[in-house]
């Protein structure tokens, strides 16, 4: 289900609120994904939002391609959990 952490600034914005955000199959749903997250970390997960975005088309010499599809999960998490990978040192 969940694919890797996004590390991003807008990712590290949400650590005060206690949300995490990561890239998730496309095909997995709000519940499946709380339920991986609670059992990878063991934390309790409250929400969990997601948003699909689109891939861009690039061109590349003569031909045009595109760029996958992904889907993005925010999660926000009970008071006092967290998650020790976007720990800053």
């Amino acid at each position: 289900m969940i694919i890797r952490p996004m590390v991003s600034e807008k990712s590290y914005a949400g650590l005060e609120l206690n949300r995490y955000m990561f890239l998730v199959d496309p095909k997995s749903n709000k519940t499946e994904i709380k339920e991986a997250v609670q059992a990878i970390w063991n934390v309790r997960v409250v929400t969990v939002n997601t948003m699909n975005r689109k891939g861009k088309e690039k061109r590349y010499r003569y031909t045009k391609g595109k760029r996958p599809d992904q889907k993005l999960a925010v999660v926000t998490l009970a008071e006092g959990d967290s998650i020790e990978i976007f720990e800053q040192k």
